[in-house]
């Protein structure tokens, strides 16, 4: 049988190596243009690879142990109407839904409370307070939403000059993959390809995915490959600043360092974060603490830009703009930079702004109740893994290098939603296959695995999916101790 790569009855598996093969291909194309080859270096993602490295975060152990979950409030909720969920992983998010609900941080409190609201009524209340929650839409119930039109309007890897207008389709996503915008064509990718062991895209021959291989990987059998590349890595000396946090906006990060650009996270010393998501998703960079609201903060932040190549941001739309931090003010001291945002639902329309992670996204676009309606459940089943968020990562990281490539001074747009509707095109598989491909534990996926010292203690970690012949790919070392 294919590898199918996770349980579900979307095609997560072999949408997870359409996204990472997206990524290496433009990092091959870098990597060929730097290197003067002539010929496109081969790119091999396996779909069993890249399935597991988009749930890298459950996979992760320190000194053995697991390093994430869920905080108690966070989760679905039987409304009276449906089911709608809350996400209360940080503790101002909590305090929000309790209020709303006019109850204390108590489960079973706040089990009772939601029981008596609407789902689209609560999801309004919680998102009007600055929280964030989400109803479980059916997928016709998403598609009758005027935010569904605004998501469908635009390309799922969007640009558009850094300082002006005119959006336009990034190059990095497959025509295979059901129309969702660009003209990547990797193989391997699209619903109509089939999920084989692995994804190819790229000249000449040899090389092929190896889980089993070091964290960084170069080999130069490749024809038209120098046996010593003046740039081993794609991305070498490739300036990134990151500011972002959870999964999808590290992830990019993450996957910018793994091609050996210099990452350096901008973290405010105010606001929260989530320990071991913070020890998974930023593997290879360094670590700055910035308060962005002072004037000394944005002051540092610019010479900081003036400096850079890529700038990644997760901020809600336009809160960096009403810092003086938006792409036009960037643009002005640095007008080859290339600005990278990551969101929700994205920036205009009736949901722009609005505050989501990937599991109320899930729920929002109509996913956890295909998966309910599916497995025969009676509650919302989300995919097997953080697919919206990984894959936002992957695509948000592949559009940045293509960025580069087409010489800076460009703005790239990813949201959450835009990226459950590529998955979406991707099509289905009969549930009787689907949810019958076994669930991988930490037991099954050791030749997928490193481990690495660091402050926090050894971590053991999914290693970077996929390879570039001749390229190094992989991080330089553990993520920055807090």
């Amino acid at each position: 049988m294919d590898d199918l790569g996770l349980p579900s009855v979307f095609r997560v598996g072999q949408f997870a190596a359409w996204a990472v093969t997206a990524a290496h291909t433009q990092a091959a194309a870098y990597f060929a243009t730097r290197n003067c080859l002539q010929a496109m270096p081969r790119v091999a993602v396996g779909v069993r690879e890249a399935a597991i490295a988009f749930r890298s975060e459950r996979y992760l152990r320190v000194d053995g142990e697991a390093a994430f979950e869920w905080a108690p409030l966070s989760g679905d909720y039987e409304a009276a109407d449906g089911w709608v969920r809350l996400h209360c992983n940080f503790e101002h998010h909590a305090e929000i839904a309790c209020r709303v609900l006019g109850v204390p941080q108590d489960r079973a409190a706040v089990e009772a409370a939601v029981r008596r609201r609407g789902r689209f009524e609560l999801e309004d209340a919680i998102a009007e307070a600055g929280g964030v929650a989400a109803a479980m839409r059916t997928r016709e119930e998403w598609l009758a939403h005027p935010h569904s039109a605004v998501v469908a309007g635009r390309p799922v890897v969007a640009m558009a000059p850094l300082a002006g207008d005119g959006v336009f389709a990034a190059g990095v996503c497959a025509a295979e993959s059901g129309g969702v915008g660009g003209t990547f064509s990797g193989a391997g990718a699209g619903a109509g390809a089939g999920a084989g062991a692995s994804a190819t895209s790229g000249a000449g021959a040899g090389a092929s995915a190896s889980p089993g291989a070091g964290a960084d990987r170069l080999s130069a059998s490749e024809p038209g490959i120098p046996a010593s590349a003046l740039n081993p890595r794609p991305l070498s000396g490739i300036r990134v600043l990151d500011l972002t946090r959870i999964i999808a906006g590290p992830n990019a990060g993450r996957v910018l360092a793994g091609y050996g650009a210099d990452v350096t996270m901008v973290r405010s010393p105010l606001l929260p974060t989530i320990r071991g998501l913070d020890l998974d998703l930023n593997f290879g960079k360094a670590l700055r603490f910035l308060d962005l609201r002072t004037d000394a903060g944005r002051s540092a932040f610019l010479d900081l830009v003036r400096g850079a190549d890529i700038v990644l941001q997760s901020y809600r739309p336009g809160a960096l703009a009403g810092l003086g931090l938006g792409p036009a003010e960037l643009a002005a001291v640095n007008s080859d930079l290339v600005h990278v945002s990551i969101s929700a639902y994205g920036s205009g329309g009736p949901w722009g702004g609005r505050r989501g992670f990937d599991s109320l996204v899930q729920m929002a676009v109509g996913i956890a109740e295909e998966g309910m309606r599916a497995a025969g459940a009676g509650r919302p089943v989300p995919l097997p893994a953080q697919v919206l968020d990984h894959g936002a990562g992957w695509l948000a990281a592949a559009g940045a290098v293509e960025a580069l490539r087409r010489g800076g001074g460009l703005a790239v747009d990813v949201s959450l939603a835009g990226v459950g509707r590529a998955l979406d095109a991707f099509g289905r598989l009969d549930p009787g296959v689907g949810l019958a491909v076994p669930d991988p534990a930490l037991s099954d996926i050791d030749d997928l695995l490193a481990r690495s010292q660091s402050a926090a203690g050894t971590l053991t970690h999914v290693r970077f999916p996929g390879t570039v012949a001749g390229a190094g790919l992989g991080w330089s070392g553990p993520p920055p101790h807090e």
